[in-house]
């Protein structure tokens, strides 16, 4: 590009574009008209783009798209218009020939950047998460900043630089520092999540000119979630970028740019940071490379993109663009523009980021036909500071206005800044970072949503709405005046929003924002409110002279409390108006019982809340004035203290017991690299097979009916449609289930569930097959539906054969004699949980022989399964079914059995048509369709002494097993056995139900069933401590069993570590000096309490049925002195692989970087038992160790022959011996068996045992709460891998927490009749919350017990991937020590249900107050799906 003195000489040499264009990684791309319908995530992944068009009729309709009117097709030959083509016309048989037509059919085919990941499809998960770049003329400054690309429509980039995580380093390029921390410090387990994380602190440290702080780290990642590591290892690995400054980011003076050199990439200007100054010391010092590091991240600073030169100097011209389906793209650049086309269309959607429309367009399905992005036009995107106060354009991003909040609140007067240091405190919860780059104020305020957290602040503040009509004419309207109804507003069909002004608040005027929600990362309002009086004072008192309340999330609108408002004014500020308002509110504010969203009674006291604390922080900004008589009491000013996260501090304590070159090594996970570059190929990366199609279910939308009639019509007519098959075309059998088969691949005659699969679409794109998918119409005959276990106890609807029993001891004699001192009775309700993968369901299928094999590839916990299913609904031997498996995207139970009907869907429509058939659920259909954990109801009787040493349990215990048995049995009877938790009961007596209801078949879950059956038993072992006034851990370490006790099964408890792990623990928290700071903490202050909890945990290791518990190795040695390792178990985050290959590595004495694990294959490895119950590294190490000491044993006489200078020149002499250096290894775990007709026997080969303490806070007038400690000790034996196993304990942890304080299933019951009958509502990342990084304990503690070897097990190991899950209770039993504190102070001391998951619905409304009592009794109890 020739060399340039100045930065204005780049500017001044302006290119007048003639095409539109993007660059991806520092690729020029040219993006063709008709892809106004892709996502940018569609674009790079190459969704939704017909890569291999194989008939005329692929052809044909791709051509149209673009030159629209210039084909007609006659027989076989394709004629082209000359004023295309040189040619008058082209010739097309099974492809297309000419080069322009090649370009534009095949634009995707070199993108295929699979790194970024399609995790939910609406900006909430953050897997998606790529750096956009563009050139701000305005500032003469690149912007760089991460956005969600699964939202981001492909043309808003256009003329942008998209960096994805391919882009920031690989192994053959190099890793960037980030990903060689990332890596190095164990923070990818599953890998999916792993490039949305690495993007997002990607572009934060690009767009920093200083190392960010840790506080900034951690607000960047607000919109990545992460499913497997409890993200302490992400926050590690991410914060040293904090600590030291780093030259690639820094502050470096603009240079000329000189032949050679670069631009910045972090400014745009001309200047030698991408020279070899001192990058190399600073990284090398900061990153060293592990051991069997393929790439030495310290040299990558010299390979980061510029921002390409051409962007700097091109134009920003207006686009007009087309779509599929008649879409039309608008980019204008004036308003006149924007205002002509609004008079053209009346009903066009103008937008910025789409991060609305997107969600309406793709989720909802409303074909909006005229799109304008108003991204580029100045009028609507000023920011000007003035003397009265602020304009923001409609256009502005949320970050630009919060950096100028932040800036003005800096600048001006404290008082005249209120206004803005609420709205900076409202948006720092607003949503992710991601979304808050591109979503716009204007597209906040029009959208009119009910509970948008900007709208009631924008009335509270006083702004006024400047709106301009297609004449150009503007008028202002307030704020409060501008929300008309739900999603309805004050705007003609010929206006547009254009700005708002907000003014400056005056001396003693006050406003304030406040939000609950169910997390506070990245979640929407329950209720929300903007609050705002101005006080003035008249001789001695404050009088409000003006006023307004103004709330969201009670009402179809942001409403105003008018009558609140017209109370306060004139009044004087003091305990009396507090009184009246809060009165006057109860009245003002009303919401119906059957109100969506429910929690009615929750929102409602809300609102009195929010009001209290306003009241009390006015109150304390004007302490101290001469004229105020009335101060905050000391014990309430916590209640206004605003949230702020402190820093995580954790540690990680264990011993490192190594065996060999590897075992006991905390290696990092071996695909981490791959992870970290996004190189990690997952089932729906693989690239489609020629003549692939993708599929979409049909689903049903009853919960209970028969089918009258399905009409495929609409769907056959459909763009890019293939075929659609039913019940009728299954070639084999139609029947299949896990246990019994009691399922229909496809429903013939009845559903029993809504999102029960009917049929399935196959078309050319995924976009394609779901658009038609939607078009089959079903009539149904509705019938009655059983909606909940209550509904199924009562009508006494329980799956075959699934009532079980377990006894020990004589119940009924115990409660009978004069032993119980005291009997209790109680039920208690566990919620079910979503298991929330990142990675969704997705199976690629394909015939070979012309049909005579089938091949898949899946996500799957289970090949054998999908094997199974497949085999049966094609009616094929099982020889001729082979399922492959690299890796998946986490599982967690989810992907054992839900998975395989799936797989065999997707075969239907492969076997009969010849063709490869991909089928990749979106999250929503996913969540629908697949199942979750099991809720249950468990109904106790307990006898105790008045020591509090229990000695009888009857329980009834029933769970919701949904439409089919699945492994719902198998849960029940995991429930069973853990219903004594740790605890010696000398009489027990279990009977077990499983429910059959007309919901999607639940299955297994990280604990399956244990969790749910301790946390059952943990209830009444709280209720018998507040029965005795004990502390509750008083009576579990009075109740706990130890070396030889009996359980209720009949086994016998073996080198138990209960007590000495509990002791520890109790030791490392200071158990009795943290329970006094708490109660002194709590009798400081009244509305802000904290509790504490120790739990125990024991859980039993082995698949209860005996001949699950075999496994098998394929080990290969190669002449090189490699081994490659083939075993029947999955990858799926825990380290599996990574276990193995060290077993392997240290059999052979050779290093880890020698063995490589393969993927998993069903014609590898026959008959593998899922990879489930914890037990994979101790049965799947093992067989590799049995096929290692085989072949070892063969080389043994060829060893001893002389000493060899390398494994390598061993195994070639072997070789030459002809020694056979493949082995098939074995194992089966022996001493189990348990017979299930008696419920007695040995089911478990050892136990894994743990304890774990919490402290948390919470404020006891909106429910929210924070987990201020966590320490977790776990007994894992000898540890294979102590990082890896420390990692699963961390993740399960922070999964367990979403499950007892977090997550919580909403379905159509009668708990939730605002919902359709059978739905589930809580469909995705918008409505169904796993924890975030902000849910993070402050202090998180994790501890190995020492010098415990397990002699049942592998080099003295255990399993850890489902023992730590239940340590989280320790959480819920913390918060509900906090409650108690809080009831406490109206009076109530007694015992109080309270359901997981502890909401802030039900942590609140347990606080029972002031604020409760207008809405709620003392026993109100929130509804809970069950």
């Amino acid at each position: 590009m020739g060399s340039l003195n100045k930065e204005e000489e780049m500017e001044q040499i302006v290119e007048e574009p003639n095409e539109a264009i993007l660059y991806v990684n520092g690729v020029r791309k040219v993006l063709p008209d008709g892809f106004a319908h892709l996502s940018l995530l569609e674009y790079l992944r190459d969704h939704g783009v017909n890569q291999n068009p194989r008939s005329l009729a692929d052809i044909l309709r791709i051509w149209e798209v673009f030159y629209p009117g210039t084909t007609k097709c006659t027989d076989n030959l394709f004629l082209v218009s000359k004023t295309i083509l040189s040619s008058s016309f082209m010739c097309f048989n099974r492809e297309l020939k000419q080069q322009k037509t090649n370009q534009v059919l095949f634009v995707g085919k070199d993108i295929g950047l699979t790194g970024t990941k399609h995790g939910c499809g609406e900006g909430g998960c953050g897997a998606c998460t790529v750096m956009v770049s563009h050139y701000d003329r305005k500032m003469k400054k690149c912007m760089h900043y991460a956005v969600n690309a699964c939202l981001a429509p492909l043309y808003s980039v256009e003329g942008m630089h998209v960096i994805t995580v391919e882009g920031v380093g690989n192994r053959k390029r190099g890793l960037h520092p980030i990903q060689e921390s990332l890596a190095h410090s164990h923070g990818s387990q599953c890998g999916f999540c792993t490039p949305g994380f690495i993007m997002s602190l990607y572009a934060l440290l690009r767009s920093s000119k200083t190392p960010p702080t840790e506080e900034q780290i951690e607000e960047s990642l607000a919109g990545n979630l992460c499913r497997c590591t409890g993200y302490r290892p992400i926050v590690d690995a991410f914060r040293v970028f904090s600590k030291t400054s780093d030259a690639l980011y820094a502050d470096i003076t603009s240079l000329n740019l000189q032949e050679g050199e670069f631009i910045c990439p972090s400014t745009g200007k001309p200047c030698s940071c991408g020279s070899k100054t001192n990058d190399q010391s600073i990284c090398s010092t900061r990153y060293e490379p592990s051991s069997y590091s393929e790439v030495d991240g310290s040299t990558y600073t010299d390979k980061e993109f510029i921002f390409p030169p051409e962007l700097l100097r091109r134009k920003l011209t207006p686009l007009n663009l087309s779509g599929l389906g008649g879409l039309k793209w608008y980019r204008p650049l004036t308003i006149k523009d924007v205002l002509e086309l609004k008079e053209k269309y009346p009903n066009v959607k103008l937008l910025v980021g789409n991060t609305e429309v997107g969600i309406e367009m793709r989720l909802k399905r409303i074909p909006y036909q005229v799109l304008i992005s108003v991204a580029h036009v100045p009028e609507l995107n000023i920011l000007n500071v003035k003397d009265d106060g602020i304009e923001i354009g409609a256009a502005v991003r949320l970050t630009e206005l919060l950096n100028l909040f932040r800036e003005v609140v800096t600048q001006r007067s404290a008082h005249e800044t209120s206004a803005c240091k609420a709205f900076i405190e409202q948006l720092k919860w607003f949503a992710g970072t991601q979304i808050r780059n591109v979503a716009s104020i204007g597209g906040n305020v029009c959208t009119a949503s009910p509970i948008s957290d900007l709208n009631p602040l924008w009335m509270a503040a006083g702004a006024k709405f400047r709106i301009i009509n297609c004449n150009g004419n503007i008028r202002t309207t307030p704020a409060e005046n501008f929300f008309l109804g739900y999603r309805k507003v004050d705007l003609n069909s010929n206006e547009i929003l254009l700005s708002i002004f907000l003014p400056w608040t005056r001396p003693f005027e006050y406003v304030k924002e406040f939000k609950q929600a169910h997390r506070r990362d990245d979640d929407i309002a329950i209720v929300n409110a903007g609050i705002r009086v101005c006080l003035e004072e008249k001789g001695e008192e404050w009088v409000v002279s003006d006023a307004s309340v103004d709330y969201g999330g009670v009402a179809p609108l942001s409403l105003c409390a008018i009558k609140t408002k017209e109370f306060l004014i004139g009044k004087k500020w003091n305990q009396d108006v507090l009184h009246g308002a809060l009165n006057v509110l109860r009245t003002d504010i009303m919401l119906k019982e059957d109100a969506p969203g429910g929690m009615v009674e929750f929102r409602r006291s809300l609102t009195l809340s929010f009001f209290f604390k306003f009241f009390l922080w006015v109150s304390h900004q004007i302490e101290g004035y001469k004229s105020i008589k009335e101060s905050v009491p000391l014990s309430y000013l916590s209640a206004i203290k605003s949230f702020h996260r402190p820093p995580l501090v954790a540690s990680q304590d264990y011993e490192i017991r190594k065996h060999g070159t590897s075992v006991g090594s905390p290696e990092v996970h071996l695909s981490s690299r791959l992870q970290v570059t996004g190189e990690a190929e997952y089932t729906d990366d693989t690239p489609m097979p020629p003549n692939g199609l993708h599929a979409a279910l049909v689903l049903s939308k009853k919960p209970h009916a028969r089918i009258l009639s399905i009409d495929d019509s609409g769907a056959k007519s459909s763009p890019g449609f293939a075929g659609i098959f039913f019940a009728k075309d299954v070639p084999g059998s139609n029947k299949i289930g896990v246990i019994v088969l009691d399922e229909e691949l496809f429903a013939s005659e009845f559903v029993t569930c809504v999102g029960q699969v009917i049929g399935i679409v196959v078309a050319d794109t995924h976009e394609n097959a779901k658009l038609a998918a939607g078009k089959v119409h079903v009539e149904y005959e509705e019938l009655p539906a059983i909606l909940s276990i209550e509904d199924a106890i009562g009508a006494k609807s329980f799956h075959p054969d699934s009532q079980k029993f377990m006894r020990k001891g004589d119940v009924d004699l115990c409660f009978q004699s004069d032993q119980c001192e005291k009997i209790i009775e109680g039920k208690v309700q566990v919620g079910g949980q979503e298991h929330f993968y990142l990675e969704t369901q997705s199976s690629l299928v394909w015939t070979m022989d012309s049909g005579n094999e089938v091949h898949m590839i899946s996500s799957t916990q289970s090949p054998r399964k999908h094997q199974v299913y497949v085999s049966r609904v094609l009616g094929l031997p099982m020889s001729k079914v082979v399922c492959k498996t690299k890796r998946i995207g986490g599982g967690f139970g989810g992907k054992e059995t839900r998975s395989a009907f799936i797989a065999a869907a997707a075969a239907v429509p492969s076997y009969l048509m010849n063709r490869p058939v991909k089928l990749t659920l979106d999250r929503d259909i996913d969540m629908i369709t697949s199942g979750q954990r099991h809720s249950f109801l468990g109904q106790y009787k307990v006898g105790f002494t008045n020591k509090g040493k229990v000695l009888a349990l009857d329980l009834q215990i029933y769970n919701n097993a949904g439409n089919s048995l699945d492994l719902s049995l198998g849960v029940l009877l995991g429930a069973m056995f853990y219903s004594d938790s740790v605890y010696e009961i000398p009489n027990v007596r279990i009977f077990g139900s499983v429910c059959f209801t007309n919901f999607p078949s639940n299955t297994a879950f990280r604990g399956f069933g244990g969790p749910q059956g301790m946390l059952i038993a943990e209830n009444w072992i709280q209720r018998i401590a507040l029965e005795l006034k004990k502390s509750p851990e008083q009576i579990r370490e009075i109740n706990f069993q130890g070396e030889g006790s009996i359980m209720h099964y009949d086994q016998q408890l073996e080198h138990c570590t209960l007590a000495q792990v509990w002791n520890e623990l109790k030791v490392s928290c200071d158990f009795l000096k943290v329970r006094e700071e708490v109660d002194e903490f709590n009798l400081q202050n009244r509305w802000k309490k904290r509790g504490i909890a120790m739990i125990p945990t024991k859980f039993g290791i082995s698949f209860t049925h005996k001949f699950m518990n075999q496994a098998g190795a394929l080990v290969n040695v190669y002449t090189d002195g490699t081994v490659l390792v083939t075993h029947g178990g999955v990858e799926m985050g825990q380290g599996l692989h990574t276990k193995v290959a060290q077993v392997a590595a240290s059999a052979f004495n050779i290093p880890l970087s020698s063995v490589f694990i393969s993927d998993t294959s069903t014609d590898k490895v026959p008959n593998a038992s899922p990879t489930a119950a914890s037990v994979s590294s101790d049965m799947y190490a093992a067989a590799a160790l049995d096929a290692c000491e085989q072949i070892k044993a063969r080389m043994e006489p060829i060893a001893l022959q002389r000493n060899f200078s390398s494994f390598a020149e061993l195994v070639t002499a072997c070789y030459l011996e002809r020694i056979d250096l493949s082995a098939h290894g074995f194992y089966i775990t022996p001493d189990i068996g348990f017979d299930w007709s008696t419920g007695k026997g040995k089911p478990f080969s050892y136990y894994t045992y743990g304890a774990a303490f919490a402290e948390v806070e919470i404020d006891t007038l909106t429910g929210d709460f924070h987990t201020r400690t966590a320490n977790v000790h776990m007994d894992l034996g000898y540890s294979l891998n102590p990082e890896i196993d420390v990692g699963q304990v961390e993740g399960a942890f922070i999964q367990g927490l979403g499950w007892v304080a977090l997550e919580e299933l909403k379905w159509g019951d009668a708990s939730h009749k605002w919902v359709p009958s059978g739905c589930l509502y809580t469909c995705g990342p918008g409505s169904y919350k796993i924890p975030s990084l902000n849910d993070v304990p402050f202090k998180f503690n994790v501890s190995l017990l020492k010098g415990n070897p397990n002699v049942k097990a592998i080099h003295s190991s255990k399993g850890v991937g489902e023992p730590p899950f239940f340590m989280a209770s320790s959480v819920f039993f913390a918060i509900k020590d906090a409650i108690l504190a809080a009831r406490a102070e109206t009076g109530h001391t007694g015992w109080f249900p309270l359901d997981n998951p502890a909401t802030p619905e039900r942590i609140r409304m347990a606080c029972l107050d002031e604020f409760t009592a207008p809405f709620v009794s003392s026993d109100f109890h929130p509804k809970l799906s069950v």
